[in-house]
């Protein structure tokens, strides 16, 4: 993964005016399981809008999935990152430090789910489920439980939002794990 950072005042009115909605809902201090819901119903509406985001927050990269951070509170309290995929584009099986709730803007996105079953020392990974996340479509989740894997399995970019409960500004990624492929049978 690339990493771009843009201040956000290079960011569009509407990508603001979404902050300002977030700010509202992450500052009630909820439980992150409410929390998740109600980011994900703000982000929701912005899915898809042509002023969400600039060109230059929209870009790729040929060699892995590209992050554009569009923001960070300086409290840690949030950080909101668009994720652009080309296809065939993945990330390895990971999970998170923080709850999200994501959001796809454009095209679409597959992703795997896992739960890690005791085995041993280490455990080993299982798939539970397979979700195909299109256009305007929201999701979200809290650690634990929270182990995936998502690619871009289309024929055009795929570009997501994210909004995490963390400061990637300071962490650079929202990645606290990343898990062998498992065996598949």
């Amino acid at each position: 993964m690339t990493t771009t950072t843009a201040p956000l005042d290079a960011c569009t009115e509407r990508m603001h005016g979404l902050v300002d909605e977030l700010r509202r809902v992450v500052g009630r201090a909820l439980p992150p399981e409410l929390t998740v819901r109600l980011v994900a119903a703000a982000l929701a509406p912005h899915l898809g809008s042509p002023d969400l985001l600039t060109p230059a927050q929209q870009e790729g990269d040929p060699e892995r999935y590209r992050q554009h951070l569009l923001h960070a509170e300086s409290d840690g309290s949030l950080s909101i990152a668009a994720l652009v995929w080309l296809p065939g584009q993945h990330t390895s099986i990971h999970d998170h430090v923080s709850w999200c709730a994501t959001g796809v803007h454009q095209g679409e996105e597959s992703e795997r789910r896992y739960l890690l079953v005791p085995d041993g020392r280490t455990g080993r990974l299982v798939a539970t489920e397979d979700v195909v996340n299109r256009q305007g479509e929201v999701c979200g989740f809290t650690p634990p439980g929270d182990i995936h894997r998502v690619a871009n399995t289309g024929s055009g970019t795929a570009i997501s939002l994210h909004v995490y409960g963390a400061d990637l500004a300071r962490l650079g990624s929202s990645v606290r794990r990343v898990y062998q492929q498992p065996v598949e049978g």
